[in-house]
Formats: C-alpha cells, structure tokens, sequence
C-alpha cells in the first residue's frame, strides 16, 4: 500500500538502530586477529618482549622492558608519551598479530663477564611495531647490545641503554664498587649508581629497574614493562635490585637463588645475577617476560534497512543523531 513519506510515494523502509558491543581480545602469543562485523577502528595495547639480564662479578645490570605502545584514549604509551591514534581496521577481516618472545639471560662464564643478555623481540599488530627490551650488560664486550624499546641495565662501569622514543626510558648507569644499572622501563629510567666520588660511599648493592605503564584496556588495571633489577660487585647476600611494577624481575644473589626472569606476557625485563666472589661459579641471569598485544574494538551503533524508500521522519532523526549509514 502506497503512503506518504515527506514528498515520495512508495514503500515505507524504517531504519532499525542496532548495536555491535565491544569486542576485546588477548593474545598471549602470534596468532590472526578477525575483527568484527560492523569495526572500523580498534584500541590497543603492544607490548615487546623484554631483554635479558647480566650475568657477572663487577656489577651486573637488569633488562630492559619490552617497548610499550597504547592507543587507548586518555591513557599513556611508553617513554612518557600520550596514547595514541586509533588502528584503522576493515570489518570481517583477518590481521596478523605477533607477540615478541623475552630475550635471554646472560650465562657467564668461569672468570668474566659474558656477552650479556639478549635484546627481546619485537611485537606488532597492523603495522604497529614494538620494539624488544634491551639486554643487559657491559658494552665494550662484543654482541652486547643494551638499546631496545627500554634501555638495558648497564654492568661495571658503563651508561645504560638507550630506549625507544615513545616505547621506554633509559636503562641504568653502572659505576665500578657501586653497582650495576636496573633495567629501563615504560614510565621511568632504570635506577643507578651516582657519578663522581660520594662521601660516604653507598655500600656495593643492585638498583631498582623502572616502573612500567598501567592500562585498563581489558576492563581492570593492569601494569606491565617494568625493568629488571641489578646486583652488586662481589656482593653475596648484598641488597638486590627490586624488578620495576609490570612483570620486572628482582636481582638474584647468591647466586643459589636462580632468577626467575621477567613475568610472562608483561615484557618485563630480566633480572640480574651476581657470580659472587672468587672461586666464580657459571650462572644464568634471568631471562626478559614475553611480550602481549590486547586490541579492543569499541562498540558500535549502527542502522538497518537504510536503502530503497524511507520514511523522512525517521531519516532526520538518524541524521540529526549522528547514526545515519547508508
């Protein structure tokens, strides 16, 4: 039956108003990410995996957190930057998710020092990429490499590693008779030794890693990239380092105590592990937490039976709201 409908003569078509709900989902490991129907853009959370601590006599350092990305609105990435933009997406459509693995701790050998521990890997989802964690470790040494998405820890008598602009903060200096450097993390640097001559001397003990970023992306808050701690020189049974908050694990001495590495799927960065005095034994510092990546589709209003001839009334008022599709 023909009506009216604001000039035209036809089949009267209202638009129904509909809701797709948010969808967020984790992932603990690479997978593929099949968005939604009706998505057209996602919140996310990346986050790298974190490197690996030092293993040494002199002072050694803890891991770096894996780089920390955020686009969730009115929360922060790493390195003190602010969220950022939203991933852009197609509905019903399958994207490649990889989740970095933590780097390894370093195992030093009988009388020295080893190469350090091992940057971690990268994470990325839709061309967003987190960088790995930087190792720990003492740079003149050949393969150390102490730069990733958060500075690794520095061992002996060097500068902590450099972290990632908008990912992390710089790992820890180290000074000879004062300790190694804590790993850098999402929201602060790795903590360290003072420069130049102190008066009194602080006594030989490991400093703390960074503190990480917290989100709520999942619904509760949860903090992760925190740096690793660091141990003293010779220091059996000394003060250890304390793991920034976000998975970072705690120096380990003596060296009975294994570190346990960086918690699992936070990117935390590795702790160190003190070798103790001569005769040295070979230890394994603790190795970088595995990375994650959390993206949340936000729900969406949307309309139906918005094609053919309509009803002008109900047209105006889907405008007028914002929720008109065609």
């Amino acid at each position: 039956m023909a009506s009216t409908n604001g000039g035209y003569i036809g089949i009267d078509y209202k638009p129904e108003a509909g809701t797709q709900n948010a969808v967020i989902t984790t992932f603990n490991s690479s997978g593929t990410l099949t968005t939604a129907p009706k998505s057209t853009s996602v919140q996310y959370v990346i986050v790298a995996g974190g490197g690996g601590g030092d293993a040494a006599a002199a002072g050694a350092g803890g891991g770096g957190a894996g780089g920390y990305r955020s686009s969730v609105p009115g929360e922060a990435s790493g390195g003190g930057a602010s969220a950022e933009s939203l991933s852009p997406v197609s509905g019903a459509t399958g994207y490649p998710v990889v989740v970095g693995a933590g780097g390894a701790g370093n195992t030093s050998p009988i009388g020295g020092a080893g190469p350090g521990g091992d940057v971690g890997s990268n994470s990325s989802f839709n061309g967003v990429v987190s960088t790995g964690g930087g190792g720990a470790g003492f740079v003149p040494h050949p393969g150390t490499s102490k730069t990733g998405g958060s500075g690794g820890g520095a061992s002996y008598s060097t500068g902590g590693g450099s972290g990632t602009s908008g990912q992390g903060f710089p790992g820890g200096s180290a000074a000879l008779n004062r300790g190694g450097g804590g790993g850098g993390g999402a929201s602060e640097a790795g903590k360290g030794p003072l420069p130049g001559p102190q008066n009194p001397p602080p006594p030989e003990h490991g400093w703390d890693g960074g503190d990480g970023v917290a989100s709520s992306i999942t619904g509760s808050s949860v903090t992760r990239a925190g740096g690793g701690g660091s141990v003293g020189r010779f220091s059996n049974n000394g003060v250890v380092g304390q793991g920034g908050s976000g998975g970072g694990a705690n120096g380990s001495d003596p060296v009975s105590s294994p570190n346990p590495g960086g918690t699992a799927n936070s990117g935390g960065g590795g702790g160190a592990t003190d070798i103790g005095s001569p005769p040295f034994t070979p230890v394994t510092a603790g190795s970088g937490g595995s990375g994650v990546v959390i993206i949340k589709e936000p729900a969406v209003s949307f309309l139906e039976n918005t094609s053919g001839v309509w009803d002008m009334n109900a047209v105006y008022d889907a405008v007028k709201a914002g929720n008109w599709t065609t």
